[in-house]
């Protein structure tokens, strides 16, 4: 799907809401996915995540009337998923992390193990990075929001936000080689 065609769609899902509040729910089916990797990315627990989820879109249909729609509903909702975050954070202080609870049948064991190592470093590495450019990796590759919803959450140019995002890949690329030399 194109830019326009998504816009065109979300348009139509905040129209119908407006209009009759029970059509939220198709604005939830929506963005859920999204939200909840985006809180998960954030808090590591997967339940604490749901809560996060949930506490978002129970934040933003009660807000839902005051929202103007400027074509960036996403950034909106991000924005209150990122204060449920934070609030997170201000009741329950401990260290995040992405766990990898992922099994998989058709990798043995030494495979299984080769793949946690690097999913480890990996991670390390993604805690070098300042809580900046963490976030900025979690807007993008977990929350999965275009350059220009990231742009306006974070009231930056959208090409500043792209560089950042590539500049910070490179730098994590290159640690990762060295750190496997």
């Amino acid at each position: 799907m194109t830019d326009e065609t998504l816009k065109t769609e979300e348009a139509l899902l905040i129209g119908n809401t407006r209009k009759d509040m029970r059509k939220f729910n198709a604005l939830y089916l929506k963005y859920i996915q999204p939200v909840y990797r985006y809180a998960l990315s954030r808090i590591g627990s997967r339940a604490e995540a749901e809560d996060a989820a949930a506490q978002t879109f129970l934040a933003a249909l009660e807000g839902f009337p005051r929202y103007r729609d400027n074509g960036h509903f996403a950034a909106w909702l991000f924005s209150i998923a990122r204060r449920k975050t934070m609030d997170h954070f201000r009741y329950f202080s401990r260290h995040t992390e992405l766990q990898d609870s992922t099994p998989s049948n058709d990798e043995d064991i030494l495979q299984q193990a080769e793949r946690k190592d690097r999913l480890a470093g990996l991670m390390a590495q993604v805690r070098s990075l300042s809580p900046d450019e963490q976030e900025l990796l979690r807007l993008r590759y977990a929350a999965e929001l275009s350059f220009a919803e990231i742009g306006i959450l974070l009231k930056r140019n959208e090409d500043t936000v792209k560089k950042r995002l590539y500049r910070t890949l490179e730098r994590l690329h290159i640690q990762l080689e060295e750190s496997n030399d």
